[in-house]
Protein backbone atom coordinates (compact mmCIF):
# COMPACT_ATOMS: atom_id res chain seq x y z
CA UNK A 1 0.00 0.00 0.00
CA UNK A 2 1.05 3.47 -0.93
CA UNK A 3 0.99 6.58 1.25
CA UNK A 4 -1.11 7.97 -1.53
CA UNK A 5 -3.72 5.12 -1.64
CA UNK A 6 -4.37 6.14 2.32
CA UNK A 7 -5.43 9.66 1.56
CA UNK A 8 -9.25 10.10 1.53
CA UNK A 9 -10.65 13.46 -0.08
CA UNK A 10 -8.61 15.94 1.54
CA UNK A 11 -6.80 14.10 4.27
CA UNK A 12 -2.97 14.49 3.49
CA UNK A 13 -0.36 12.77 5.89
CA UNK A 14 3.27 14.30 5.29
CA UNK A 15 5.07 11.31 6.55
CA UNK A 16 5.92 8.12 4.76
CA UNK A 17 3.83 4.98 5.74
CA UNK A 18 6.69 2.52 7.00
CA UNK A 19 5.21 -1.15 8.26
CA UNK A 20 4.48 0.55 11.51
CA UNK A 21 2.32 3.26 9.83
CA UNK A 22 0.45 0.67 7.49
CA UNK A 23 -0.28 -1.47 10.63
CA UNK A 24 -2.33 1.56 11.80
CA UNK A 25 -3.62 3.78 9.52
CA UNK A 26 -4.87 1.46 7.10
CA UNK A 27 -7.37 2.23 4.47
CA UNK A 28 -10.85 1.81 6.64
CA UNK A 29 -9.08 3.43 9.66
CA UNK A 30 -8.24 6.65 7.84
CA UNK A 31 -11.71 6.69 6.62
CA UNK A 32 -13.14 6.69 9.62
CA UNK A 33 -10.58 9.54 10.93
CA UNK A 34 -11.55 11.18 7.96
CA UNK A 35 -14.93 11.20 8.95
CA UNK A 36 -14.91 12.88 12.41
CA UNK A 37 -12.35 15.72 11.44
CA UNK A 38 -14.79 16.61 8.36
CA UNK A 39 -17.43 17.22 10.76
CA UNK A 40 -15.81 18.08 14.51
CA UNK A 41 -12.81 20.04 13.34
CA UNK A 42 -14.58 23.23 12.82
CA UNK A 43 -16.60 23.32 15.40
CA UNK A 44 -13.54 22.26 17.99
CA UNK A 45 -11.66 25.81 16.27
CA UNK A 46 -14.81 27.64 17.42
CA UNK A 47 -14.28 26.16 20.61
CA UNK A 48 -10.49 27.07 20.80
CA UNK A 49 -11.67 30.67 19.86
CA UNK A 50 -14.05 30.69 22.78
CA UNK A 51 -11.38 30.27 25.52
CA UNK A 52 -9.48 33.27 23.82
CA UNK A 53 -12.75 35.07 24.48
CA UNK A 54 -13.26 33.83 27.93
CA UNK A 55 -9.82 34.39 28.99
CA UNK A 56 -10.17 37.99 27.67
CA UNK A 57 -13.14 38.41 29.77
CA UNK A 58 -11.25 37.33 32.81
CA UNK A 59 -8.38 39.69 31.97
CA UNK A 60 -10.73 42.85 32.04
CA UNK A 61 -11.98 42.09 35.43
CA UNK A 62 -14.90 39.21 34.85
CA UNK A 63 -13.86 36.57 37.46
CA UNK A 64 -14.46 33.13 36.86
CA UNK A 65 -18.20 32.08 38.23
CA UNK A 66 -20.71 29.69 38.54
CA UNK A 67 -23.17 30.07 34.97
CA UNK A 68 -26.32 32.04 35.84
CA UNK A 69 -28.00 30.38 32.85
CA UNK A 70 -27.33 26.69 33.87
CA UNK A 71 -29.02 26.89 37.41
CA UNK A 72 -31.43 24.44 36.47
CA UNK A 73 -28.69 21.97 35.81
CA UNK A 74 -26.98 22.61 39.20
CA UNK A 75 -29.92 22.10 41.19
CA UNK A 76 -32.29 19.68 39.02
CA UNK A 77 -32.01 15.77 40.14
CA UNK A 78 -30.36 13.85 37.16
CA UNK A 79 -27.43 11.19 37.31
CA UNK A 80 -25.44 10.16 34.46
CA UNK A 81 -26.16 6.91 32.45
CA UNK A 82 -23.84 4.14 34.17
CA UNK A 83 -20.47 2.59 35.25
CA UNK A 84 -19.64 -0.54 33.21
CA UNK A 85 -18.69 -3.71 35.96
CA UNK A 86 -15.29 -3.37 35.09
CA UNK A 87 -14.57 0.38 36.16
CA UNK A 88 -16.44 0.46 39.82
CA UNK A 89 -13.49 -0.13 41.44
CA UNK A 90 -10.20 2.40 40.47
CA UNK A 91 -8.50 2.58 43.64
CA UNK A 92 -5.59 2.83 42.33
CA UNK A 93 -4.89 3.95 38.73
CA UNK A 94 -1.14 3.97 37.49
CA UNK A 95 -0.41 6.45 34.61
CA UNK A 96 2.30 6.34 32.07
CA UNK A 97 3.31 7.28 28.13
CA UNK A 98 2.42 4.34 25.51
CA UNK A 99 5.88 3.31 25.37
CA UNK A 100 6.09 -0.92 24.96
CA UNK A 101 7.59 -1.58 28.11
CA UNK A 102 5.76 0.83 30.39
CA UNK A 103 2.42 -0.16 28.70
CA UNK A 104 3.35 -4.01 29.94
CA UNK A 105 4.93 -2.93 33.17
CA UNK A 106 2.20 -0.45 34.16
CA UNK A 107 -0.88 -3.16 33.03
CA UNK A 108 0.96 -5.86 35.38
CA UNK A 109 1.25 -3.43 38.26
CA UNK A 110 -0.91 -3.95 41.62
CA UNK A 111 -3.51 -1.28 40.21
CA UNK A 112 -6.96 -1.57 39.01
CA UNK A 113 -6.38 1.32 36.02
CA UNK A 114 -3.62 2.23 33.68
CA UNK A 115 -4.12 5.45 31.95
CA UNK A 116 -2.23 5.01 28.47
CA UNK A 117 -1.14 8.63 27.80
CA UNK A 118 -1.05 10.67 24.41
CA UNK A 119 -1.22 13.02 26.46
CA UNK A 120 0.81 15.26 29.11
CA UNK A 121 3.50 12.51 29.72
CA UNK A 122 4.45 11.76 25.95
CA UNK A 123 6.34 14.08 24.05
CA UNK A 124 3.79 13.49 20.35
CA UNK A 125 6.81 12.72 18.20
CA UNK A 126 5.34 10.96 14.75
CA UNK A 127 7.02 7.89 15.60
CA UNK A 128 6.31 7.58 19.19
CA UNK A 129 2.54 8.44 18.90
CA UNK A 130 1.96 5.67 15.94
CA UNK A 131 4.27 3.18 18.10
CA UNK A 132 1.58 4.07 21.14
CA UNK A 133 -1.26 3.00 18.62
CA UNK A 134 0.50 -0.49 18.30
CA UNK A 135 1.39 -1.03 21.60
CA UNK A 136 -2.24 -0.87 22.98
CA UNK A 137 -3.56 -2.63 19.89
CA UNK A 138 -1.55 -5.45 21.27
CA UNK A 139 -1.63 -4.92 24.71
CA UNK A 140 -5.83 -5.49 24.14
CA UNK A 141 -5.46 -8.19 22.45
CA UNK A 142 -3.13 -9.89 24.94
CA UNK A 143 -0.36 -10.68 22.47
CA UNK A 144 1.85 -7.49 23.67
CA UNK A 145 6.11 -8.55 24.62
CA UNK A 146 9.01 -6.99 24.89
CA UNK A 147 12.61 -8.15 25.47
CA UNK A 148 15.12 -5.48 26.03
CA UNK A 149 18.52 -5.13 24.64
CA UNK A 150 19.78 -7.26 28.04
CA UNK A 151 17.86 -9.80 26.69
CA UNK A 152 15.00 -9.31 29.81
CA UNK A 153 11.65 -10.44 28.42
CA UNK A 154 8.40 -9.13 29.45
CA UNK A 155 4.72 -10.55 28.94
CA UNK A 156 0.98 -9.28 30.14
CA UNK A 157 -0.42 -11.45 33.51
CA UNK A 158 -3.15 -12.71 33.36
CA UNK A 159 -5.05 -10.42 35.05
CA UNK A 160 -4.08 -7.11 33.81
CA UNK A 161 -5.54 -3.75 34.51
CA UNK A 162 -8.20 -2.04 33.59
CA UNK A 163 -6.98 0.06 30.31
CA UNK A 164 -7.83 3.83 29.34
CA UNK A 165 -6.63 6.07 26.90
CA UNK A 166 -5.72 9.25 27.66
CA UNK A 167 -5.85 11.17 24.02
CA UNK A 168 -4.49 14.74 23.53
CA UNK A 169 -5.98 18.18 24.70
CA UNK A 170 -8.24 19.82 21.96
CA UNK A 171 -5.66 22.49 21.70
CA UNK A 172 -2.83 20.08 19.97
CA UNK A 173 -2.68 19.34 16.86
CA UNK A 174 -1.10 16.54 14.91
CA UNK A 175 0.76 18.49 12.51
CA UNK A 176 2.01 15.81 10.00
CA UNK A 177 -1.54 14.72 9.50
CA UNK A 178 -3.95 17.87 7.50
CA UNK A 179 -7.35 18.32 6.21
CA UNK A 180 -7.58 21.37 3.17
CA UNK A 181 -4.40 22.14 4.36
CA UNK A 182 -4.72 22.88 7.95
CA UNK A 183 -3.38 20.40 10.60
CA UNK A 184 -6.30 18.65 12.12
CA UNK A 185 -6.37 17.90 15.65
CA UNK A 186 -4.78 15.53 17.88
CA UNK A 187 -7.51 14.47 19.89
CA UNK A 188 -9.36 13.43 17.29
CA UNK A 189 -6.55 11.26 15.75
CA UNK A 190 -5.61 9.57 18.93
CA UNK A 191 -9.10 8.75 19.54
CA UNK A 192 -10.36 7.66 15.83
CA UNK A 193 -7.01 4.69 15.68
CA UNK A 194 -7.44 3.57 19.64
CA UNK A 195 -11.34 3.22 19.00
CA UNK A 196 -11.14 1.99 15.87
CA UNK A 197 -8.31 -0.43 16.46
CA UNK A 198 -10.01 -2.09 19.67
CA UNK A 199 -13.62 -1.55 20.63
CA UNK A 200 -13.87 -4.93 19.34
CA UNK A 201 -11.53 -6.23 21.41
CA UNK A 202 -12.23 -4.83 24.09
CA UNK A 203 -16.53 -5.31 24.31
CA UNK A 204 -15.26 -9.11 23.60
CA UNK A 205 -13.51 -9.43 26.23
CA UNK A 206 -15.97 -7.26 28.63
CA UNK A 207 -14.39 -4.02 29.13
CA UNK A 208 -15.11 -1.23 26.19
CA UNK A 209 -13.33 1.80 24.65
CA UNK A 210 -12.51 4.05 27.82
CA UNK A 211 -10.73 7.18 27.77
CA UNK A 212 -9.63 10.22 30.05
CA UNK A 213 -10.48 13.80 28.47
CA UNK A 214 -7.68 16.65 29.38
CA UNK A 215 -7.91 20.04 29.52
CA UNK A 216 -11.49 20.74 29.65
CA UNK A 217 -11.97 24.45 30.16
CA UNK A 218 -16.27 24.48 29.31
CA UNK A 219 -19.31 22.78 29.51
CA UNK A 220 -19.67 22.85 25.86
CA UNK A 221 -15.90 21.05 25.00
CA UNK A 222 -17.80 17.94 26.89
CA UNK A 223 -21.21 18.38 24.67
CA UNK A 224 -18.32 18.52 21.68
CA UNK A 225 -16.82 15.14 23.17
CA UNK A 226 -20.31 13.49 23.57
CA UNK A 227 -21.32 14.31 19.66
CA UNK A 228 -18.36 12.87 18.44
CA UNK A 229 -18.69 9.53 20.65
CA UNK A 230 -22.49 9.30 19.81
CA UNK A 231 -21.24 9.55 16.29
CA UNK A 232 -18.40 6.42 16.62
CA UNK A 233 -21.09 4.63 18.30
CA UNK A 234 -23.64 5.00 15.42
CA UNK A 235 -21.13 4.79 12.65
CA UNK A 236 -19.94 1.19 13.63
CA UNK A 237 -23.68 -0.11 15.33
CA UNK A 238 -22.83 0.25 18.77
CA UNK A 239 -25.57 1.69 21.60
CA UNK A 240 -25.48 4.60 23.40
CA UNK A 241 -23.15 4.57 26.01
CA UNK A 242 -20.45 1.95 25.04
CA UNK A 243 -18.02 5.11 24.81
CA UNK A 244 -17.25 5.76 28.33
CA UNK A 245 -14.75 8.89 29.19
CA UNK A 246 -13.08 10.19 32.55
CA UNK A 247 -13.02 14.11 31.98
CA UNK A 248 -10.20 15.71 34.15
CA UNK A 249 -11.02 19.02 36.02
CA UNK A 250 -7.60 20.23 35.23
CA UNK A 251 -8.42 24.30 34.55
CA UNK A 252 -9.52 26.91 36.46
CA UNK A 253 -12.88 27.93 34.36
CA UNK A 254 -13.85 23.79 34.25
CA UNK A 255 -14.59 23.84 38.49
CA UNK A 256 -17.45 26.39 38.33
CA UNK A 257 -18.79 23.93 35.14
CA UNK A 258 -18.50 20.66 36.78
CA UNK A 259 -22.76 19.85 36.92
CA UNK A 260 -22.66 21.17 33.42
CA UNK A 261 -19.84 19.20 32.28
CA UNK A 262 -21.21 15.72 33.54
CA UNK A 263 -24.66 16.77 32.19
CA UNK A 264 -23.37 17.48 28.73
CA UNK A 265 -21.49 14.15 28.31
CA UNK A 266 -23.92 12.55 31.09
CA UNK A 267 -24.69 9.55 28.44
CA UNK A 268 -20.63 8.66 28.36
CA UNK A 269 -19.30 10.03 31.93
CA UNK A 270 -17.94 8.13 34.60
CA UNK A 271 -16.17 10.22 35.91
CA UNK A 272 -14.02 12.96 37.49
CA UNK A 273 -10.51 13.54 38.41
CA UNK A 274 -8.81 15.98 39.86
CA UNK A 275 -5.92 16.91 38.09
CA UNK A 276 -4.05 18.91 40.64
CA UNK A 277 -0.86 20.09 38.84
CA UNK A 278 -2.36 21.06 35.89
CA UNK A 279 -4.62 23.38 37.99
CA UNK A 280 -2.39 25.25 39.59
CA UNK A 281 -1.26 25.64 36.35
CA UNK A 282 -4.12 26.79 35.20
CA UNK A 283 -4.93 28.91 38.53
CA UNK A 284 -1.56 31.25 37.39
CA UNK A 285 -2.65 31.26 33.68
CA UNK A 286 -6.14 31.84 33.85
CA UNK A 287 -5.73 34.73 36.83
CA UNK A 288 -2.77 36.19 35.15
CA UNK A 289 -4.05 39.73 35.33
CA UNK A 290 -4.74 39.92 39.00
CA UNK A 291 -1.91 41.06 41.35
CA UNK A 292 -3.16 40.09 44.48
CA UNK A 293 -4.04 36.33 43.38
CA UNK A 294 0.09 35.50 42.94
CA UNK A 295 0.87 32.13 43.71
CA UNK A 296 3.90 31.40 46.64
CA UNK A 297 7.00 28.89 46.07
CA UNK A 298 5.34 25.70 43.98
CA UNK A 299 6.56 23.40 46.46
CA UNK A 300 4.26 24.71 49.23
CA UNK A 301 1.37 24.35 46.96
CA UNK A 302 -0.39 20.83 48.54
CA UNK A 303 -3.79 20.02 48.61
CA UNK A 304 -4.41 21.50 52.06
CA UNK A 305 -4.53 25.03 50.90
CA UNK A 306 -7.93 26.50 51.13
CA UNK A 307 -8.19 27.32 47.23
CA UNK A 308 -7.21 23.37 46.49
CA UNK A 309 -9.35 21.65 49.47
CA UNK A 310 -12.00 23.51 48.04
CA UNK A 311 -11.56 22.33 44.60
CA UNK A 312 -11.42 18.69 45.72
CA UNK A 313 -14.45 18.80 47.96
CA UNK A 314 -16.31 20.10 45.30
CA UNK A 315 -15.41 18.11 43.03
CA UNK A 316 -16.27 15.30 45.12
CA UNK A 317 -19.33 16.09 46.59
CA UNK A 318 -20.42 16.86 42.43
CA UNK A 319 -19.49 13.71 41.30
CA UNK A 320 -21.34 11.70 44.02
CA UNK A 321 -24.42 13.26 43.57
CA UNK A 322 -24.66 12.83 40.10
CA UNK A 323 -23.59 8.40 40.25
CA UNK A 324 -20.34 9.84 38.87
CA UNK A 325 -16.18 8.93 40.13
CA UNK A 326 -14.44 11.56 42.02
CA UNK A 327 -10.97 10.36 40.73
CA UNK A 328 -7.62 11.90 43.11
CA UNK A 329 -4.45 13.10 41.88
CA UNK A 330 -1.01 12.17 41.44
CA UNK A 331 1.64 10.68 43.24
CA UNK A 332 4.34 11.69 41.16
CA UNK A 333 7.26 10.66 43.83
CA UNK A 334 9.52 7.71 42.43
CA UNK A 335 10.61 5.29 45.46
CA UNK A 336 14.28 5.31 46.64
CA UNK A 337 16.59 2.29 46.49
CA UNK A 338 17.93 3.90 49.41
CA UNK A 339 16.53 2.27 52.62
CA UNK A 340 15.96 5.65 54.54
CA UNK A 341 14.87 7.29 51.86
CA UNK A 342 12.03 5.38 50.37
CA UNK A 343 10.68 5.29 54.03
CA UNK A 344 10.33 8.89 53.27
CA UNK A 345 8.86 8.48 50.17
CA UNK A 346 6.69 5.74 51.24
CA UNK A 347 5.50 7.73 54.41
CA UNK A 348 4.38 11.20 52.18
CA UNK A 349 2.81 9.25 49.67
CA UNK A 350 0.53 7.13 52.66
CA UNK A 351 -0.64 10.37 54.31
CA UNK A 352 -1.61 11.84 50.59
CA UNK A 353 -3.02 8.99 49.77
CA UNK A 354 -5.10 9.21 53.12
CA UNK A 355 -6.13 12.02 53.20
CA UNK A 356 -7.72 11.85 49.74
CA UNK A 357 -9.69 9.03 50.59
CA UNK A 358 -11.11 9.91 54.02
CA UNK A 359 -12.09 13.48 51.80
CA UNK A 360 -14.11 10.51 49.71
CA UNK A 361 -12.18 10.15 46.52
CA UNK A 362 -12.80 7.02 44.93
CA UNK A 363 -9.36 6.12 43.46
CA UNK A 364 -6.30 7.90 43.24
CA UNK A 365 -3.03 8.31 40.41
CA UNK A 366 0.72 7.24 40.77
CA UNK A 367 3.49 7.02 38.55
CA UNK A 368 5.65 4.53 39.28
CA UNK A 369 4.28 0.55 40.26
CA UNK A 370 6.72 0.73 43.15
CA UNK A 371 3.93 2.84 45.02
CA UNK A 372 1.13 0.75 44.22
CA UNK A 373 0.97 -1.11 47.17
CA UNK A 374 1.22 1.58 49.70
CA UNK A 375 -1.82 3.66 47.89
CA UNK A 376 -3.72 -0.03 47.11
CA UNK A 377 -3.31 -0.13 51.22
CA UNK A 378 -4.20 3.04 52.04
CA UNK A 379 -7.54 2.59 50.02
CA UNK A 380 -8.03 -0.66 51.01
CA UNK A 381 -8.31 0.23 54.52
CA UNK A 382 -10.99 3.10 53.95
CA UNK A 383 -12.76 1.47 51.72
CA UNK A 384 -13.51 -1.84 53.57
CA UNK A 385 -15.57 -4.16 51.82
CA UNK A 386 -16.97 -1.45 49.01
CA UNK A 387 -15.74 -0.73 45.29
CA UNK A 388 -15.25 2.56 45.93
CA UNK A 389 -17.22 5.84 47.56
CA UNK A 390 -20.57 6.82 45.97
CA UNK A 391 -21.78 6.47 49.38
CA UNK A 392 -19.91 9.56 50.22
CA UNK A 393 -22.57 12.62 49.60
CA UNK A 394 -20.36 15.24 51.35
CA UNK A 395 -23.71 16.59 52.43
CA UNK A 396 -23.13 18.37 55.26
CA UNK A 397 -20.13 20.03 53.84
CA UNK A 398 -20.70 24.09 53.83
CA UNK A 399 -21.31 25.26 50.06
CA UNK A 400 -18.39 25.81 47.90
CA UNK A 401 -18.11 29.53 47.14
CA UNK A 402 -16.69 31.01 44.39
CA UNK A 403 -14.41 33.29 46.41
CA UNK A 404 -13.41 29.55 48.05
CA UNK A 405 -12.39 28.50 45.04
CA UNK A 406 -10.34 31.39 43.89
CA UNK A 407 -8.86 32.43 47.46
CA UNK A 408 -5.56 33.91 47.30
CA UNK A 409 -2.47 31.44 48.63
CA UNK A 410 -0.04 32.33 51.04
CA UNK A 411 3.04 31.53 51.15
CA UNK A 412 7.08 32.84 50.31
CA UNK A 413 8.46 33.52 47.20
CA UNK A 414 11.97 31.97 47.20
CA UNK A 415 15.27 32.28 45.53
CA UNK A 416 15.70 28.42 46.14
CA UNK A 417 12.45 27.85 44.70
CA UNK A 418 13.02 29.97 41.59
CA UNK A 419 16.13 28.21 41.00
CA UNK A 420 14.35 24.60 41.43
CA UNK A 421 11.71 26.30 39.05
CA UNK A 422 14.11 27.00 36.20
CA UNK A 423 16.59 23.74 37.11
CA UNK A 424 13.24 21.65 37.08
CA UNK A 425 11.28 23.11 33.60
CA UNK A 426 15.26 23.29 31.66
CA UNK A 427 15.44 19.90 32.18
CA UNK A 428 12.01 18.80 31.46
CA UNK A 429 11.71 20.72 28.59
CA UNK A 430 14.87 19.55 26.89
CA UNK A 431 13.77 16.24 27.60
CA UNK A 432 10.30 17.00 25.78
CA UNK A 433 12.04 18.21 22.55
CA UNK A 434 14.24 15.33 22.42
CA UNK A 435 11.30 12.82 22.60
CA UNK A 436 10.74 11.92 25.88
CA UNK A 437 7.56 13.61 28.03
CA UNK A 438 7.75 11.62 31.05
CA UNK A 439 11.36 11.91 33.02
CA UNK A 440 11.97 11.74 36.20
CA UNK A 441 14.21 14.68 38.25
CA UNK A 442 14.80 14.80 41.55
CA UNK A 443 13.04 12.19 42.84
CA UNK A 444 9.60 13.06 41.19
CA UNK A 445 8.20 11.37 37.81
CA UNK A 446 7.61 14.94 36.21
CA UNK A 447 4.98 15.61 33.26
CA UNK A 448 4.37 18.79 31.19
CA UNK A 449 2.56 20.10 34.40
CA UNK A 450 5.26 20.17 36.39
CA UNK A 451 6.98 22.81 33.79
CA UNK A 452 4.00 24.91 33.41
CA UNK A 453 3.77 25.40 36.51
CA UNK A 454 7.70 26.68 37.35
CA UNK A 455 7.76 28.54 34.09
CA UNK A 456 4.16 30.39 34.67
CA UNK A 457 5.23 31.27 38.39
CA UNK A 458 7.98 32.85 37.15
CA UNK A 459 6.67 34.69 34.42
CA UNK A 460 3.79 35.95 37.00
CA UNK A 461 6.09 37.30 39.36
CA UNK A 462 8.42 39.04 36.57
CA UNK A 463 5.39 41.10 35.45
CA UNK A 464 3.60 41.72 38.94
CA UNK A 465 7.31 42.69 40.10
CA UNK A 466 7.17 40.73 43.16
CA UNK A 467 9.63 40.36 45.92
CA UNK A 468 11.43 37.11 46.94
CA UNK A 469 12.04 36.43 50.38
CA UNK A 470 15.38 37.73 50.35
CA UNK A 471 14.08 40.95 49.68
CA UNK A 472 15.17 40.79 45.72
CA UNK A 473 13.05 42.29 43.15
CA UNK A 474 12.09 39.49 40.98
CA UNK A 475 13.16 41.15 37.52
CA UNK A 476 13.73 40.64 33.84
CA UNK A 477 17.37 40.29 34.40
CA UNK A 478 17.31 38.29 37.85
CA UNK A 479 15.46 35.70 35.74
CA UNK A 480 18.41 35.07 32.88
CA UNK A 481 20.88 35.52 35.43
CA UNK A 482 19.49 33.14 37.36
CA UNK A 483 18.66 30.77 34.01
CA UNK A 484 22.43 31.40 33.31
CA UNK A 485 23.37 30.11 36.88
CA UNK A 486 21.23 27.56 36.48
CA UNK A 487 22.02 26.12 33.34
CA UNK A 488 25.75 25.08 34.50
CA UNK A 489 24.30 23.22 37.77
CA UNK A 490 22.22 21.46 35.31
CA UNK A 491 25.48 20.18 33.03
CA UNK A 492 27.55 19.84 36.74
CA UNK A 493 24.50 17.30 37.51
CA UNK A 494 24.07 15.47 34.56
CA UNK A 495 27.86 15.28 33.38
CA UNK A 496 29.79 16.92 30.01
CA UNK A 497 29.02 14.33 27.66
CA UNK A 498 24.75 14.03 28.42
CA UNK A 499 24.48 17.74 28.46
CA UNK A 500 26.66 18.80 25.25
CA UNK A 501 25.25 15.80 23.44
CA UNK A 502 21.42 17.08 23.99
CA UNK A 503 19.57 20.15 24.01
CA UNK A 504 19.53 22.04 26.71
CA UNK A 505 20.86 25.23 25.12
CA UNK A 506 17.86 25.34 22.90
CA UNK A 507 15.51 24.12 26.32
CA UNK A 508 16.70 27.59 28.16
CA UNK A 509 16.35 29.36 24.63
CA UNK A 510 12.47 28.15 25.50
CA UNK A 511 12.57 28.65 28.22
CA UNK A 512 13.52 32.31 28.12
CA UNK A 513 11.39 32.98 25.63
CA UNK A 514 7.86 31.45 27.15
CA UNK A 515 9.12 33.13 30.73
CA UNK A 516 9.76 36.63 29.61
CA UNK A 517 7.00 37.23 26.64
CA UNK A 518 4.57 40.47 27.44
CA UNK A 519 1.65 37.88 27.18
CA UNK A 520 1.50 34.30 29.10
CA UNK A 521 1.90 31.66 26.27
CA UNK A 522 -0.34 29.20 26.88
CA UNK A 523 1.09 25.56 26.71
CA UNK A 524 4.97 25.32 26.64
CA UNK A 525 4.30 22.40 24.26
CA UNK A 526 3.03 24.61 21.55
CA UNK A 527 6.33 26.44 20.88
CA UNK A 528 7.57 23.39 21.90
CA UNK A 529 6.18 20.69 19.04
CA UNK A 530 7.82 23.03 16.49
CA UNK A 531 11.10 21.83 17.34
CA UNK A 532 10.02 17.94 18.25
CA UNK A 533 10.44 16.27 14.84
Amino acid sequence: MTQQETITDELAFSQPFGRQEKEILTPEAVEFLSELVSRFMAERNELLAARIKQQQEIDRGSLPDFISETTSIREDEWQIRGIPADLLDRRVEITGPVDRKMVINALNANVKVFMADFEDSLAPRWDKVIDGQINLRDAVSGTISYTSEAGKSYHLNANPAVLICRVRGLHLDEKHVTWRGEAIPGSLFDFALYFFHNYKNLLAKGSGPYFYLPKTQAWQEAAWWSKVFSFAEDRFSLPRGTIKATLLIETLPAVFQMNEILHALRDHAVGLNCGRWDYIFSYIKTLKSYPDRVLPDRQVLTMDKPFLSAYSRLLIKTCHRRGAFAMGGMAALIPSKDPQQNRQVLDKVRADKYLEARNGHDGTWIAHPGLADTAMAVFDQVLGERANQLDIRREEDAPVTADALLAPCDGERTEEGMRANIRVAVQYIEAWISGNGCVPIYGLMEDAATAEISRTSIWQWIHHQKTLSNGKPVTEALFRQLLDEELQTVRAEVGEARFSGGRFDEAARLMAQITTSDNLIDFLTLPGYRLLA
